[in-house]
């Protein structure tokens, strides 16, 4: 089969991403599977004659409010299968959830809430969290050799972001949220691949706020993550964050599988 190239990345609006390069990059990336995180259109509005172009099928999964979330998954190969959504209708409104399933694998592109907005987000975020861990819990009996690649809109440890001490009080660095990312890797015994094959690298960011320069003085938080079921482990070659592509005020995350 050889080599798969899967890449993720939040494009916080596809027709903007779209006006600043985004198909000329891909044109020259070509990842086998591309998966989108924050579309912000609606199915209609997504440019997927340019994606055709290059040789993607396009399935998206919209929000039903309109330019808000959404997420797609751009195909190199035509799935099995697409799944739109996860069944949960108190989430899936927002249009958060689309999975491809393949042959030797399934990718899911997903897009965890913020709730940096108050508290009525981040309640609805822990809600979503709980629900979303069931789901996987469940999907996993059937499609054992799941990719999650998307924003989880959460830093891990202190090592994901530039300043721990300043925000352990902030939405996407808080206690009970990093608790539920080590709750969702032991209960799935998925592997947070970046990690598994950088366990100490450093300053290693996916997202910078738009304010204060942060980027450009790698002022980061590493909050886009691909889970790797422990099935698909011995196929992993490679976790790379793509920090020289600027599309978005994150980047894209990318794996490389062999089989």
């Amino acid at each position: 089969m050889g080599r798969f190239k899967i890449s993720s990345y939040n494009l916080n609006g596809i027709r903007a991403a779209v006006k600043k390069g985004l198909i000329d990059w891909l044109d020259e990336d070509q990842p086998n599977v591309f998966c989108i995180q924050e579309t912000k259109a609606q199915d209609e509005q997504i440019p997927k004659e340019d994606l055709e172009k290059l040789g993607y099928h396009v399935y998206s999964h919209s929000a039903q409010k309109k330019g808000y979330s959404g997420v797609a998954i751009c195909s190199k190969e035509i799935p099995k299968h697409v799944e739109y959504g996860s069944g949960i209708p108190e989430i899936d409104f927002e249009g958060r959830i689309i999975r491809a399933d393949y042959e030797h694998f399934s990718v899911m592109s997903v897009y965890i809430p913020s709730g940096s907005s108050g508290a009525e987000r981040q309640t609805f975020k822990m809600r979503f969290l709980d629900l979303f861990l069931q789901y996987i819990q469940e999907l996993l009996k059937d499609v054992p050799n799941l990719l999650i690649g998307g924003d989880f809109n959460i830093c891990h440890t202190e090592i994901d972001i530039h300043n721990p001490k300043t925000n352990k009080k902030t939405s996407g660095f808080l206690p009970e949220e990093r608790e539920w990312v080590s709750t969702f890797m032991e209960k799935t015994k998925m592997i947070d691949s970046f990690r598994y094959l950088n366990p100490d690298t450093l300053d290693a960011y996916s997202w910078w706020t738009y304010r204060m320069a942060a980027r450009s003085r790698n002022k980061g938080w590493r909050i886009d993550y691909w889970m790797v079921a422990n099935t698909l482990v011995n196929h992993l070659k490679e976790a790379k964050i793509r920090t020289e592509v600027v599309h978005s005020d994150h980047c894209p995350v990318e794996i490389e599988l062999e089989f």
